[in-house]
């Protein structure tokens, strides 16, 4: 008769390991004796290895009862079973683990390589992480919504954003977020704005009046609230 404390030793597991199997009705739990002790025989010792290698080897606790209990060709048949499970489980183990790694290159899982790569620059040109953030989560509603009109409009922005006018312009309108708006650079601003754009060769394929709208139904959905912006639209028309 042995005690639990060497009963846990000879299997090799931890003392609360032998009380969890207790209670999960795995391993007979003996009466105790006068002392107030249990004691465990070699039974006990057998049937804990048992158990142990079982869940050592990935069965879940769930069905370990049944599996000692069962016959050989059960068994194995049972193991079997287990084992598919088990390389099921594996491998959407690692697609999750191919998803996560995904998320490590930031915008690059929500967006086009193209816009990525716009954002990138802006960030390069000192563009404010809230401003790129707008236009990060613009970009992701536009993909979902109306994929071909954001390939078109992404090969505009890559084609606007090599124009040093434009950097000026968008650096500006950028840190003109927080002016009042009544400051009066936002005419000026505005107006170069209006200039900049009617300079440009005219598109292939100009939006289209839905285009416009859908534009104006992103941008509100994703943009800050900015009295200054606001002016500068109703001074270009936007």
């Amino acid at each position: 008769m042995i005690t639990i404390g060497q009963l846990a030793d000879y299997a090799g597991v931890t003392i609360k390991a032998v009380r969890h199997y207790h209670q999960r009705g795995l391993l007979a739990e003996p009466p105790r004796d006068a002392s107030g002790y249990r004691r465990y025989t070699a039974r006990h010792a057998v049937d804990l290895v048992k158990i142990k290698t079982l869940a050592e080897a990935g069965v879940p606790l769930a069905r370990i009862d049944e599996l000692l209990a069962a016959e050989p060709d059960r068994f194995s048949a049972a193991i079997i079973e287990i084992d598919r499970q088990l390389r099921d489980r594996a491998e959407e183990l690692l697609r999750t683990r191919e998803r996560l790694a995904q998320l490590n290159v930031g915008d690059r899982l929500f967006v086009s390589a193209e816009v990525s790569d716009y954002l990138d620059e802006l960030q390069r040109l000192g563009i404010s992480q809230r401003l790129i953030r707008m236009e990060r989560d613009g970009w992701i509603l536009l993909r979902s919504v109306a994929p071909r009109l954001a390939a078109g409009w992404v090969a505009d922005k890559q084609e606007a954003i090599t124009s040093h006018e434009f950097q000026a312009i968008y650096l500006e309108y950028d840190e003109a977020f927080d002016l009042p708006p009544t400051d009066s650079r936002l005419p000026a601003l505005a107006e170069r704005m209006v200039r900049w754009m009617a300079n440009r060769p005219a598109p292939a394929d100009p939006p289209s009046a839905e285009d416009a709208q859908l534009a104006k139904l992103i941008a509100a959905s994703v943009g800050a609230v900015s009295p200054a912006w606001n002016r500068i639209a109703e001074l270009t028309g936007g």
